[in-house]
Protein backbone atom coordinates (compact mmCIF):
# COMPACT_ATOMS: atom_id res chain seq x y z
CA UNK A 1 0.00 0.00 0.00
CA UNK A 2 1.39 3.57 -0.25
CA UNK A 3 -0.61 6.54 1.34
CA UNK A 4 2.48 7.74 2.68
CA UNK A 5 2.67 4.77 5.53
CA UNK A 6 4.77 2.09 6.79
CA UNK A 7 2.54 -0.45 5.57
CA UNK A 8 1.90 2.14 2.85
CA UNK A 9 4.60 3.44 4.25
CA UNK A 10 6.70 5.85 3.40
CA UNK A 11 8.95 7.75 4.20
CA UNK A 12 9.54 8.78 1.30
CA UNK A 13 10.37 12.42 -5.35
CA UNK A 14 12.97 9.82 -4.57
CA UNK A 15 16.72 9.87 -5.28
CA UNK A 16 18.05 13.39 -4.43
CA UNK A 17 14.63 15.47 -3.79
CA UNK A 18 16.78 18.42 -3.40
CA UNK A 19 19.96 19.69 -3.53
CA UNK A 20 22.22 22.81 -4.16
CA UNK A 21 25.26 25.34 -2.74
CA UNK A 22 28.87 23.83 -3.14
CA UNK A 23 30.79 23.34 0.40
CA UNK A 24 28.57 22.01 2.75
CA UNK A 25 29.41 18.49 3.41
CA UNK A 26 31.32 15.32 2.62
CA UNK A 27 34.89 16.36 1.47
CA UNK A 28 37.42 14.13 1.74
CA UNK A 29 36.96 10.74 2.58
CA UNK A 30 34.01 9.91 4.88
CA UNK A 31 33.76 9.28 8.02
CA UNK A 32 34.29 6.09 9.99
CA UNK A 33 31.13 4.02 9.63
CA UNK A 34 29.71 5.73 6.95
CA UNK A 35 30.24 1.95 5.49
CA UNK A 36 27.25 1.27 7.50
CA UNK A 37 24.37 3.44 7.15
CA UNK A 38 22.53 2.32 9.76
CA UNK A 39 24.94 2.56 12.67
CA UNK A 40 25.42 -1.11 14.82
CA UNK A 41 21.89 -2.00 13.05
CA UNK A 42 22.87 -2.16 10.03
CA UNK A 43 22.72 -5.29 8.23
CA UNK A 44 26.18 -6.82 7.23
CA UNK A 45 24.42 -10.66 5.39
CA UNK A 46 24.64 -11.37 1.74
CA UNK A 47 22.75 -9.23 -0.81
CA UNK A 48 19.80 -11.00 -2.49
CA UNK A 49 16.67 -9.72 -3.48
CA UNK A 50 15.58 -9.76 -0.25
CA UNK A 51 17.91 -7.17 1.10
CA UNK A 52 15.10 -4.87 1.96
CA UNK A 53 13.67 -7.21 4.23
CA UNK A 54 16.37 -7.88 7.14
CA UNK A 55 15.78 -7.09 10.65
CA UNK A 56 17.80 -4.64 12.64
CA UNK A 57 20.80 -6.17 13.73
CA UNK A 58 20.79 -4.53 17.21
CA UNK A 59 17.41 -6.47 17.67
CA UNK A 60 18.00 -8.57 20.62
CA UNK A 61 17.07 -11.84 19.59
CA UNK A 62 14.17 -12.25 22.27
CA UNK A 63 12.00 -9.17 20.27
CA UNK A 64 12.79 -11.35 16.87
CA UNK A 65 9.23 -13.15 17.54
CA UNK A 66 7.71 -9.37 17.37
CA UNK A 67 9.28 -8.93 14.28
CA UNK A 68 8.46 -12.12 12.49
CA UNK A 69 4.58 -11.87 13.86
CA UNK A 70 4.54 -8.29 12.49
CA UNK A 71 6.09 -9.55 9.12
CA UNK A 72 3.25 -12.09 8.66
CA UNK A 73 0.53 -9.03 9.26
CA UNK A 74 2.47 -6.69 7.18
CA UNK A 75 2.15 -9.78 4.10
CA UNK A 76 -1.39 -10.75 5.48
CA UNK A 77 -4.51 -10.73 3.06
CA UNK A 78 -7.45 -9.00 3.97
CA UNK A 79 -11.37 -10.36 3.27
CA UNK A 80 -14.62 -8.71 2.84
CA UNK A 81 -16.57 -8.91 5.97
CA UNK A 82 -18.75 -10.79 6.98
CA UNK A 83 -16.41 -14.03 6.99
CA UNK A 84 -15.68 -16.78 9.38
CA UNK A 85 -12.69 -15.40 10.00
CA UNK A 86 -12.97 -12.62 12.21
CA UNK A 87 -9.36 -11.80 12.42
CA UNK A 88 -8.94 -11.13 8.81
CA UNK A 89 -12.18 -9.62 7.76
CA UNK A 90 -13.48 -5.30 7.11
CA UNK A 91 -11.25 -5.15 4.13
CA UNK A 92 -12.53 -2.09 1.61
CA UNK A 93 -15.58 -1.30 1.18
CA UNK A 94 -13.32 0.73 -0.92
CA UNK A 95 -9.14 -0.69 -1.19
CA UNK A 96 -6.00 -0.17 -3.08
CA UNK A 97 -4.62 -3.46 -1.81
CA UNK A 98 -5.31 -6.16 -0.01
CA UNK A 99 -2.57 -6.08 1.65
CA UNK A 100 0.76 -3.97 2.89
CA UNK A 101 3.18 -6.07 1.09
CA UNK A 102 1.27 -5.46 -2.24
CA UNK A 103 2.11 -2.30 -2.52
CA UNK A 104 5.97 -2.57 -0.84
CA UNK A 105 6.71 -6.04 -2.25
CA UNK A 106 9.61 -7.01 -0.84
CA UNK A 107 9.58 -3.91 1.60
CA UNK A 108 10.68 -2.02 -2.30
CA UNK A 109 9.75 0.74 -3.88
CA UNK A 110 6.72 0.76 -5.66
CA UNK A 111 6.27 1.49 -9.67
CA UNK A 112 4.10 3.61 -11.81
CA UNK A 113 1.67 1.55 -14.28
CA UNK A 114 3.87 0.24 -16.64
CA UNK A 115 3.99 -2.87 -19.38
CA UNK A 116 7.08 -4.53 -18.01
CA UNK A 117 4.52 -4.92 -14.50
CA UNK A 118 1.00 -6.23 -15.83
CA UNK A 119 0.28 -8.16 -12.80
CA UNK A 120 -0.25 -5.93 -10.28
CA UNK A 121 0.08 -2.19 -12.52
CA UNK A 122 -0.69 0.59 -10.24
CA UNK A 123 -1.18 -1.73 -7.17
CA UNK A 124 1.97 -0.18 -5.63
CA UNK A 125 0.97 3.55 -6.66
CA UNK A 126 -1.67 5.50 -4.94
CA UNK A 127 -3.44 8.85 -6.34
CA UNK A 128 -3.90 11.60 -3.44
CA UNK A 129 -6.74 13.41 -4.55
CA UNK A 130 -7.64 17.59 -2.64
CA UNK A 131 -8.65 21.02 -3.45
CA UNK A 132 -6.22 23.55 -2.57
CA UNK A 133 -7.50 26.11 0.60
CA UNK A 134 -4.86 28.12 0.66
CA UNK A 135 -0.97 28.18 -0.35
CA UNK A 136 -0.67 25.07 2.38
CA UNK A 137 -3.31 22.43 2.91
CA UNK A 138 -6.33 20.99 1.22
CA UNK A 139 -10.06 19.63 1.03
CA UNK A 140 -11.17 16.54 0.23
CA UNK A 141 -13.06 15.86 -2.96
CA UNK A 142 -16.77 16.01 -2.06
CA UNK A 143 -17.18 12.71 -3.81
CA UNK A 144 -14.19 10.72 -3.85
CA UNK A 145 -12.61 11.73 -0.69
CA UNK A 146 -9.02 12.16 -0.31
CA UNK A 147 -7.53 9.03 -2.01
CA UNK A 148 -8.52 7.29 -5.12
CA UNK A 149 -9.54 3.83 -4.26
CA UNK A 150 -9.51 1.62 -7.61
CA UNK A 151 -10.80 -1.70 -6.00
CA UNK A 152 -13.68 -2.42 -4.11
CA UNK A 153 -15.99 -5.13 -2.83
CA UNK A 154 -18.81 -7.35 -4.85
CA UNK A 155 -21.39 -4.96 -6.26
CA UNK A 156 -20.06 -1.82 -5.20
CA UNK A 157 -18.81 0.19 -8.24
CA UNK A 158 -14.60 1.35 -7.48
CA UNK A 159 -13.98 4.63 -7.87
CA UNK A 160 -11.73 4.71 -10.86
CA UNK A 161 -8.39 3.81 -12.38
CA UNK A 162 -5.18 6.12 -12.90
CA UNK A 163 -4.03 6.38 -15.65
CA UNK A 164 -0.91 7.63 -17.77
CA UNK A 165 0.63 9.23 -20.54
CA UNK A 166 4.29 10.04 -21.14
CA UNK A 167 6.13 12.63 -23.23
CA UNK A 168 9.46 12.73 -23.95
CA UNK A 169 12.02 15.75 -23.75
CA UNK A 170 15.69 15.53 -24.23
CA UNK A 171 18.29 17.20 -22.15
CA UNK A 172 21.93 18.03 -23.60
CA UNK A 173 24.78 17.34 -21.03
CA UNK A 174 28.04 19.59 -21.61
CA UNK A 175 29.92 16.42 -23.09
CA UNK A 176 27.48 16.71 -25.80
CA UNK A 177 25.49 13.29 -24.57
CA UNK A 178 21.37 13.55 -24.51
CA UNK A 179 19.39 12.62 -21.49
CA UNK A 180 15.57 11.52 -22.52
CA UNK A 181 13.15 12.69 -20.00
CA UNK A 182 9.86 11.36 -19.95
CA UNK A 183 7.01 13.86 -18.35
CA UNK A 184 3.84 12.49 -17.07
CA UNK A 185 0.41 12.99 -18.16
CA UNK A 186 -1.81 11.72 -15.06
CA UNK A 187 -6.13 11.59 -15.61
CA UNK A 188 -8.72 8.83 -13.90
CA UNK A 189 -10.69 6.80 -15.74
CA UNK A 190 -13.44 4.68 -14.96
CA UNK A 191 -14.80 7.24 -12.68
CA UNK A 192 -17.49 5.34 -11.01
CA UNK A 193 -19.34 8.28 -9.05
CA UNK A 194 -19.61 11.15 -11.62
CA UNK A 195 -17.14 13.69 -12.19
CA UNK A 196 -14.18 14.91 -9.96
CA UNK A 197 -15.03 18.13 -8.44
CA UNK A 198 -13.42 21.05 -10.85
CA UNK A 199 -10.89 22.20 -8.59
CA UNK A 200 -9.40 18.44 -7.37
CA UNK A 201 -5.88 17.80 -8.26
CA UNK A 202 -4.44 14.54 -8.41
CA UNK A 203 -1.14 13.35 -7.41
CA UNK A 204 0.58 9.97 -7.78
CA UNK A 205 2.52 8.70 -5.33
CA UNK A 206 4.64 5.74 -5.21
CA UNK A 207 5.26 3.41 -2.67
CA UNK A 208 8.56 4.71 -1.14
CA UNK A 209 11.00 1.91 0.15
CA UNK A 210 10.61 0.66 4.23
CA UNK A 211 14.05 0.29 5.20
CA UNK A 212 15.54 2.22 7.91
CA UNK A 213 12.12 3.57 9.02
CA UNK A 214 12.76 3.22 12.71
CA UNK A 215 16.38 4.96 12.70
CA UNK A 216 14.64 8.36 10.89
CA UNK A 217 12.03 7.81 13.82
CA UNK A 218 14.37 7.55 16.57
CA UNK A 219 16.25 11.24 15.58
CA UNK A 220 15.56 13.82 18.08
CA UNK A 221 13.33 16.49 16.44
CA UNK A 222 15.71 19.33 17.32
CA UNK A 223 18.26 18.38 15.44
CA UNK A 224 16.20 18.31 12.32
CA UNK A 225 14.59 21.67 12.91
CA UNK A 226 18.28 23.36 13.65
CA UNK A 227 18.86 22.65 9.86
CA UNK A 228 15.53 24.59 8.81
CA UNK A 229 15.88 28.01 7.35
CA UNK A 230 12.02 28.78 5.77
CA UNK A 231 13.11 32.14 4.99
CA UNK A 232 16.46 31.69 3.86
CA UNK A 233 18.23 34.14 5.91
CA UNK A 234 21.87 32.83 4.90
CA UNK A 235 21.36 33.07 1.41
CA UNK A 236 22.52 30.07 0.04
CA UNK A 237 18.99 29.01 -1.98
CA UNK A 238 18.12 26.83 0.05
CA UNK A 239 15.09 26.91 2.25
CA UNK A 240 13.83 23.95 4.43
CA UNK A 241 10.74 24.34 6.08
CA UNK A 242 10.15 21.83 8.78
CA UNK A 243 6.34 19.89 8.45
CA UNK A 244 4.26 20.33 11.26
CA UNK A 245 1.15 17.95 11.89
CA UNK A 246 -0.86 16.71 13.58
CA UNK A 247 -0.04 13.43 16.52
CA UNK A 248 -3.77 11.93 16.70
CA UNK A 249 -2.65 10.16 19.73
CA UNK A 250 -1.46 13.05 21.75
CA UNK A 251 -3.66 15.81 20.40
CA UNK A 252 -1.47 18.34 19.33
CA UNK A 253 1.56 19.64 16.56
CA UNK A 254 4.75 17.69 16.19
CA UNK A 255 7.61 17.47 13.57
CA UNK A 256 6.33 15.53 10.40
CA UNK A 257 8.65 13.12 9.16
CA UNK A 258 7.33 10.02 7.14
CA UNK A 259 5.48 10.39 3.71
CA UNK A 260 6.42 12.06 0.46
CA UNK A 261 5.44 15.34 2.17
CA UNK A 262 6.53 14.61 5.66
CA UNK A 263 2.53 14.40 6.41
CA UNK A 264 2.87 12.12 9.25
CA UNK A 265 4.28 12.22 12.71
CA UNK A 266 5.47 8.53 13.97
CA UNK A 267 5.57 4.61 12.44
CA UNK A 268 2.20 3.79 14.63
CA UNK A 269 0.29 6.71 12.41
CA UNK A 270 1.64 6.37 9.54
CA UNK A 271 0.87 2.47 9.48
CA UNK A 272 -2.86 3.57 11.09
CA UNK A 273 -3.60 5.98 7.99
CA UNK A 274 -2.28 3.59 5.43
CA UNK A 275 -4.74 0.42 6.95
CA UNK A 276 -7.53 2.86 6.41
CA UNK A 277 -6.86 4.38 3.26
CA UNK A 278 -5.14 1.84 1.40
CA UNK A 279 -6.58 -1.25 2.67
CA UNK A 280 -10.30 0.27 4.40
CA UNK A 281 -9.44 -1.16 7.68
CA UNK A 282 -10.11 1.12 10.97
CA UNK A 283 -7.75 1.35 14.11
CA UNK A 284 -8.20 2.79 17.89
CA UNK A 285 -6.22 6.06 15.70
CA UNK A 286 -8.64 6.20 13.10
CA UNK A 287 -11.66 4.43 13.75
CA UNK A 288 -14.10 4.40 10.94
CA UNK A 289 -14.73 0.70 8.92
CA UNK A 290 -15.44 2.51 5.44
CA UNK A 291 -11.96 4.21 5.07
CA UNK A 292 -12.23 7.30 2.77
CA UNK A 293 -15.68 6.25 1.90
CA UNK A 294 -17.88 9.62 1.42
CA UNK A 295 -21.49 10.39 2.43
CA UNK A 296 -21.88 10.43 -1.26
CA UNK A 297 -21.11 7.23 -2.04
CA UNK A 298 -24.19 5.22 -0.70
CA UNK A 299 -23.12 1.31 -1.41
CA UNK A 300 -20.27 1.85 0.41
CA UNK A 301 -21.76 3.75 3.29
CA UNK A 302 -24.09 0.77 4.15
CA UNK A 303 -21.63 -2.08 3.68
CA UNK A 304 -20.76 -4.56 6.49
CA UNK A 305 -17.69 -3.84 8.51
CA UNK A 306 -15.10 -6.38 9.73
CA UNK A 307 -15.65 -5.13 14.00
CA UNK A 308 -18.44 -4.90 16.58
CA UNK A 309 -19.77 -1.96 16.78
CA UNK A 310 -16.80 0.91 18.29
CA UNK A 311 -14.15 -2.00 18.31
CA UNK A 312 -11.53 -1.24 15.51
CA UNK A 313 -10.49 -3.49 13.25
CA UNK A 314 -6.88 -3.36 13.45
CA UNK A 315 -6.61 -4.47 17.26
CA UNK A 316 -4.01 -2.09 18.99
CA UNK A 317 -1.53 -5.25 19.32
CA UNK A 318 -1.75 -5.81 15.66
CA UNK A 319 -1.09 -1.98 14.85
CA UNK A 320 1.75 -2.01 17.38
CA UNK A 321 3.36 -5.12 15.47
CA UNK A 322 2.98 -3.96 12.22
CA UNK A 323 5.05 -0.54 13.50
CA UNK A 324 7.55 -2.84 14.91
CA UNK A 325 8.16 -4.71 12.30
CA UNK A 326 8.51 -1.10 9.92
CA UNK A 327 10.98 0.37 12.51
CA UNK A 328 13.02 -2.72 12.53
CA UNK A 329 13.30 -3.15 9.28
CA UNK A 330 17.29 -3.14 8.44
CA UNK A 331 19.08 -0.46 6.38
CA UNK A 332 22.23 -2.85 4.12
CA UNK A 333 25.47 -2.30 4.21
CA UNK A 334 27.04 0.11 1.42
CA UNK A 335 28.85 -1.78 -1.72
CA UNK A 336 32.29 -0.60 -3.21
CA UNK A 337 32.38 2.06 -0.57
CA UNK A 338 36.53 1.84 -0.78
CA UNK A 339 36.55 1.72 -5.08
CA UNK A 340 38.64 4.50 -6.18
CA UNK A 341 35.43 5.76 -9.13
CA UNK A 342 33.00 5.66 -6.09
CA UNK A 343 35.50 7.99 -3.34
CA UNK A 344 35.94 10.01 -6.13
CA UNK A 345 32.29 10.35 -6.58
CA UNK A 346 31.91 11.01 -3.11
CA UNK A 347 33.90 14.51 -3.88
CA UNK A 348 31.78 15.89 -6.57
CA UNK A 349 28.57 14.68 -4.62
CA UNK A 350 29.41 17.77 -2.63
CA UNK A 351 31.00 19.73 -4.52
CA UNK A 352 27.57 19.57 -6.63
CA UNK A 353 25.71 20.76 -3.94
CA UNK A 354 23.61 17.74 -2.42
CA UNK A 355 24.69 17.81 0.52
CA UNK A 356 23.07 20.61 1.41
CA UNK A 357 19.39 18.69 1.66
CA UNK A 358 20.88 15.40 1.07
CA UNK A 359 22.23 15.57 4.63
CA UNK A 360 24.71 12.64 5.00
CA UNK A 361 24.67 11.84 8.44
CA UNK A 362 22.30 12.19 12.03
CA UNK A 363 22.57 10.95 15.30
CA UNK A 364 19.46 8.92 17.10
CA UNK A 365 18.45 9.87 20.55
CA UNK A 366 20.38 8.55 23.92
CA UNK A 367 16.79 7.96 25.55
CA UNK A 368 13.07 7.68 25.07
CA UNK A 369 13.73 5.65 21.65
CA UNK A 370 13.93 2.05 20.67
CA UNK A 371 16.95 0.72 22.89
CA UNK A 372 18.03 -1.12 19.59
CA UNK A 373 18.25 1.87 17.84
CA UNK A 374 19.64 4.58 20.53
CA UNK A 375 22.55 6.55 19.97
CA UNK A 376 23.41 5.43 16.43
CA UNK A 377 25.34 7.28 14.12
CA UNK A 378 23.50 6.93 10.45
CA UNK A 379 23.93 7.72 7.39
CA UNK A 380 20.29 8.66 5.49
CA UNK A 381 21.39 11.59 3.20
CA UNK A 382 18.48 13.25 4.15
CA UNK A 383 17.36 16.28 6.16
CA UNK A 384 13.88 15.21 6.54
CA UNK A 385 12.34 19.12 5.37
CA UNK A 386 10.24 20.05 2.75
CA UNK A 387 12.02 21.95 -0.10
CA UNK A 388 10.50 23.77 -3.13
CA UNK A 389 11.43 21.20 -6.15
CA UNK A 390 10.18 23.78 -8.91
CA UNK A 391 7.66 23.81 -11.39
CA UNK A 392 8.75 20.24 -13.07
CA UNK A 393 7.99 18.63 -9.83
CA UNK A 394 5.23 20.47 -9.13
CA UNK A 395 1.45 18.20 -8.27
CA UNK A 396 -0.25 21.61 -6.89
CA UNK A 397 -1.72 20.04 -4.12
CA UNK A 398 -0.34 21.22 -0.58
CA UNK A 399 -0.76 18.80 1.99
CA UNK A 400 -0.46 19.79 5.79
CA UNK A 401 2.57 22.08 5.85
CA UNK A 402 4.00 21.23 2.16
CA UNK A 403 2.64 23.20 -0.59
CA UNK A 404 2.02 22.38 -4.30
CA UNK A 405 5.86 22.90 -5.11
CA UNK A 406 7.26 21.03 -1.58
CA UNK A 407 8.68 17.91 -1.07
CA UNK A 408 10.21 16.00 1.74
CA UNK A 409 13.74 14.83 0.92
CA UNK A 410 13.92 11.53 0.64
CA UNK A 411 16.80 9.34 2.16
CA UNK A 412 18.92 7.98 -0.18
CA UNK A 413 20.58 4.69 1.62
CA UNK A 414 19.87 1.70 -0.08
CA UNK A 415 19.04 3.29 -3.40
CA UNK A 416 21.93 1.30 -5.41
CA UNK A 417 20.51 -1.95 -4.57
CA UNK A 418 16.36 -0.86 -6.12
CA UNK A 419 16.59 -2.68 -8.87
CA UNK A 420 17.74 -6.03 -7.13
CA UNK A 421 15.05 -5.65 -4.68
CA UNK A 422 12.17 -3.56 -6.82
CA UNK A 423 12.80 -4.98 -10.01
CA UNK A 424 13.60 -1.91 -11.67
CA UNK A 425 15.04 1.64 -11.86
CA UNK A 426 11.80 4.06 -11.23
CA UNK A 427 12.11 7.11 -9.07
CA UNK A 428 10.58 10.42 -7.43
CA UNK A 429 7.34 10.33 -6.40
CA UNK A 430 5.19 9.09 -8.93
CA UNK A 431 8.21 6.99 -10.67
CA UNK A 432 8.74 8.99 -13.79
CA UNK A 433 12.95 9.03 -13.49
CA UNK A 434 13.48 5.95 -15.20
CA UNK A 435 17.27 5.82 -13.65
CA UNK A 436 19.29 8.20 -11.24
CA UNK A 437 20.49 10.79 -13.82
CA UNK A 438 16.97 10.97 -15.04
CA UNK A 439 15.76 11.93 -11.40
CA UNK A 440 18.89 14.25 -10.80
CA UNK A 441 17.42 16.39 -14.10
CA UNK A 442 14.40 16.78 -12.62
CA UNK A 443 15.18 18.49 -9.99
CA UNK A 444 14.39 22.32 -10.27
CA UNK A 445 13.50 25.48 -7.56
CA UNK A 446 15.93 24.98 -4.48
CA UNK A 447 17.91 21.82 -6.72
CA UNK A 448 18.04 23.64 -9.83
CA UNK A 449 21.63 24.54 -8.86
CA UNK A 450 22.86 21.39 -8.40
CA UNK A 451 21.46 19.90 -10.72
CA UNK A 452 22.95 22.79 -13.17
CA UNK A 453 26.30 21.59 -11.75
CA UNK A 454 25.80 18.10 -12.40
CA UNK A 455 24.85 18.82 -16.23
CA UNK A 456 27.93 20.97 -16.58
CA UNK A 457 30.47 17.81 -15.30
CA UNK A 458 32.95 16.32 -17.67
CA UNK A 459 31.39 12.83 -18.50
CA UNK A 460 34.07 10.62 -15.82
CA UNK A 461 32.80 12.89 -13.03
CA UNK A 462 29.47 12.60 -13.64
CA UNK A 463 29.88 8.75 -14.26
CA UNK A 464 31.73 8.60 -11.02
CA UNK A 465 28.71 10.36 -9.29
CA UNK A 466 26.53 7.96 -10.04
CA UNK A 467 28.39 5.38 -8.95
CA UNK A 468 28.77 6.98 -5.59
CA UNK A 469 24.93 7.36 -5.34
CA UNK A 470 24.68 3.54 -6.28
CA UNK A 471 26.82 2.09 -3.72
CA UNK A 472 24.92 4.00 -1.05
Amino acid sequence: MTSSSPTALAAAAVVLCCVAVIGSGLHGAEKPGAGQPGGTATYTGPISGNAFSKSSASLPFEKELDFKVGNGLFKKLWVPAPSSTKSSDGLGPFYNARSCQRCHLKDGRGHPPSANFPADNAVSLLIRLGIPSGDRGAKPDPVYGGQLQDFAMANIPIEGRPHVTWREETVALSDGSRVSLRRPTWTIADLGYGPLHADTRISPRIAPPMIGLGLLEAVPAEQILERADPDDRDGDGISGVAAQVIDVAVGRRVLGRFGWKASQPSLRQQAAGAFLGDIGLSTSLFPDGRGDCTERQGLCRTAPIGADPGAPEISDTMLDLVSFYSRHLAVPARRNAEDDEVRRGEQVFADSGCTACHRPSLSTASAGVDPALADQTIWPFTDLLLHDMGDGLADGLPEGMANGREWRTPPLWGIGLTERVSGHTYFLHDGRARSILEAILWHGGEGRAARDRVVALPGPDREALLAYINSL
